[in-house]
């Protein structure tokens, strides 16, 4: 049965600027990879029944995967709902991704539900993978360059 792996952060960031970062090509593409990955985000059309692909490349083995979907919902610094599906047909089905931001007093928590993982990747993979980019992701949007 597919797994759904669930999230909870807090990045010291505001809403809106971690909202784009889910919605920016260039952004998505550095953040989102786990470590030991590069994106390549071939489309990215951030509106509802918008699409996006992408590929993730091992740069250790240099083996690429890809995967794209559709946008169901976007509410500006608020929430994400998309799918994803692999185009390899051993990683069948499809994926929904929801994203809920919250504003908080040091900035936001971040909600994430991704359902429909498929059987062979292991739970605990997501986790470790969804860990890693967070990280990244807060390494983007903290720092405040006003120059």
């Amino acid at each position: 049965m597919p797994s759904t792996i669930k999230l909870h952060r807090v990045i010291a960031a505001k809403p809106e600027k971690v909202y784009r970062a889910f919605i920016e090509g260039d952004a998505v593409a550095s953040w989102i990879p786990p470590y030991g990955f590069l994106c390549t985000v071939h489309e990215l059309d951030a509106k509802v029944g918008g699409h996006h692909k992408m590929s993730f490349r091992n740069f250790t083995t240099g083996s690429s995967h890809s995967f794209g979907g559709t946008y169901i919902e976007l509410v500006p610094g608020s929430r994400l709902v998309y799918t994803d599906r692999f185009d390899d047909p051993n990683l069948p089905g499809e994926m929904r991704v929801t994203v809920t931001l919250k504003a908080v007093s040091v900035g936001t928590e971040i909600n994430i539900v991704q359902e429909g993982v498929p059987d062979v990747i292991p739970a605990e993979a997501c986790y470790l993978g969804w860990q890693q980019s967070l990280h990244k992701l807060a390494k983007l949007v903290e720092p405040e360059i006003n120059q």
